[in-house]
């Protein structure tokens, strides 16, 4: 799940370079209200590239303290690999 999250994020991110490079380079020699445009769409992506990079997925256990609950723990060390000391 994390290397498709980093992938997702980096097209994005590579979408957004694109289009400014893309609106000053080429597109504001013939309109510059599209550049601007451009621009604006560009200004949007890496917000949501970092909400879709910072998602939880389904199989992500964010936070490895115990619990405080022996039989979770206990599950979840299993599940992780880990063995109890």
């Amino acid at each position: 799940m994390y290397a498709r999250r980093r992938h997702v994020y980096f097209a994005m991110m590579g979408t957004c370079i694109g289009l400014f490079v893309l609106a000053w380079g080429v597109v504001r020699i013939w309109s510059v209200p599209a550049a601007v445009g451009m621009c604006v769409v560009a200004m949007v992506i890496p917000p949501a590239a970092a909400m879709v990079a910072n998602r939880r997925g389904p199989d992500d256990r964010w936070w490895d303290d115990p619990s405080g609950d022996r039989q979770s723990d206990e599950w979840w060390d299993e599940l992780d690999g880990k063995k109890r000391r």
